[in-house]
This record gives C-alpha cells, structure tokens and sequence, in this order.
C-alpha cells in the first residue's frame, strides 16, 4: 500500500476560472476607479513638493517611461515596483500611492509603465524591464529592492534570473525582492483565452518562466500571496520558493491571511507593515 502525502485535488477544469481574479473577488469592479482616485492627489502632493520626476523616459516608444519618487532626504536606495495587468493592462497612474510605505523608510521609489500585450511579448517587455532598471539605477545610489503585483511579481522574479537582461552592476545592487501574487510559471496560461493577447508559446512560456530557471548568486526574495486567493496563485507563490530555495537562493513563501489578489498589496502603503519591512531589508525576508 501507498500512502497519499500530499495531493493538489481534481485537475484544473477551466484554466479561464483558475486565473480569473477579477470573477472571485466581490466588489472587483471598484478596485481600479479606487487606487486611480487615492494615486491622483498623491502624485500632485509630491510634485508640489519637488519630490516627483514624472514619466522619465527609459526608450524611445510611448510607455516606455518611469516615474520617480524622492524621499523627504537623501535616498538610503532605490524600490521599485512593477504593476500587474496579465501583460495586457493596467498603467502606473492607478499605482504611484503605493510609494508611501517604502518613502517613508527613506527610500526612492521608482514606478515602470511598460508596452502591453498583443502590441508587444512578453520577452520584449522583460528586456523593457531591464533597460528601466539599468536607466534608473544611474539616478539613485544604493541597494535596489524589487516589488511587484501579479504579472508584474513575474517581471520582478524575471529580474533575479541568471540570464536577466540587465547589466552585472545593476544586478549586483539588487538586495532583496518581493514578488507579490506573481505568476512564475507561465505554461498554464498557454491553456487560457487571454493567450489570444499574449501570444505565448511553449518555448517562449518555458523561458521566461522564473520557476524554470536558475536564479543569480545571492538572490533574497520573498514570494507573498493572499490567503484568499485562487488557489493557482497560492501554488504559484509557494512553487517558485520551493523551486530556488533547492538552487541556493535565500527564499521564503508567505500568505497573508484573508487578503485576496487586489488587497493584497494594501501593506505597501503602511511604513510599519511587515510588507514594507521585507522590501526595504528591515525584516526577515
């Protein structure tokens, strides 16, 4: 006789469902307008003070620019976050407030808008990725800490590969990241309609899968997710933890209980969460 260790249930039926955030959240519809309003006031506020560089370009194509928030003295580094959007949505207006956790550390704050699906691949915005953060990182001194939500916790991870577009000074300032509800595994998204937009194939998914490859020396990540989210982003969470912490990587997987993929990045905007505490290298992660 066999016994069953562990089990990951009935084979996903509907791969649509399984990755459908928006349909398992009440009230999913109120999250955009929400972050667009709170976002809005903040960038002004901190224009008003001199403290916001606004769309610095990194390339010569029409989202290929970045905005920059400066702390109340000098930079003790640089954060950065990526917006998600499955590659195909969302802008950086709707997230510039999530800086306040991380400026309040004395740190810079650095938010990438990138070209979207079907327009672009996914490779491409990876290598748009990298020419940010090359581009960035010649304007603030210091570590630099990655953060970013969902497909743009894909981008974050990307980052950390061995094979990352970007140059070896830029990686070696990298201190510590946080993929927040990020996708490292992109094959199951080949099963998908959204794929339509993407234009995924196997080899493409394979290779830009952070899962699959191998991270750079001396990587510290954190990889967090909801406690209430849908169960591929929990397993995605914990698949990537699991896959680097065995090729020597400092890793951790986290669930934050009761939050759901669109309040789970809520701890960003507190200077005291834990959140912000991993990110800025005041905590374990």
């Amino acid at each position: 006789m066999h016994e069953t260790i562990w089990t990951g249930g009935a084979p996903i039926g509907d791969y649509d469902a399984a990755y459908a955030n928006g349909a398992a959240i009440a009230d999913s519809a109120a999250y955009a307008p929400r972050w667009l309003a709170e976002a809005a006031p903040f960038r002004e506020r901190m224009t008003l003070d001199g403290r916001a560089r606004l769309a610095v370009p990194y390339g010569d194509q029409p989202r290929q620019h970045y905005d920059l928030f400066l702390p109340e003295e000098r930079p003790a580094g640089l954060v950065v976050f990526v917006h998600g959007g499955y590659w195909k949505g969302q802008a950086i207006a709707a997230w510039s407030h999530f800086a306040a956790g991380a400026l309040a550390r004395g740190f810079a704050v650095a938010l990438p808008e990138y070209t979207l699906c079907p327009d672009t691949t996914i490779p491409a915005i990876t290598r748009e990725i990298g020419s940010f953060l090359d581009k960035v990182a010649g304007e603030i001194d210091g570590p630099i800490h990655l953060s970013g939500h969902s497909a743009g916790g894909h981008l974050v991870s990307r980052m950390l590969c061995a094979d990352a577009p970007i140059a070896a000074a830029t990686a070696a300032r990298i201190g510590r990241a946080v993929s927040i509800s990020g996708v490292h595994d992109l094959r199951p998204l080949l099963r998908t309609a959204m794929n339509d937009v993407l234009g995924l194939d196997l080899a493409t998914a394979r290779a830009e899968s952070p899962a699959l490859l191998e991270p750079h020396d001396g990587v510290r990540l954190v990889c967090l997710v909801g406690g209430a989210e849908l169960p591929e982003f929990r397993r995605q969470n914990a698949l990537l933890a699991n896959a680097w912490h065995g090729l020597g990587a400092r890793v951790s997987a986290v669930e934050a209980p009761g939050r759901h993929h669109f309040d789970v990045v809520d701890e960003l905007l507190d200077p005291q969460s834990r959140l912000v505490a991993a990110l800025t290298g005041d905590g374990d992660g």
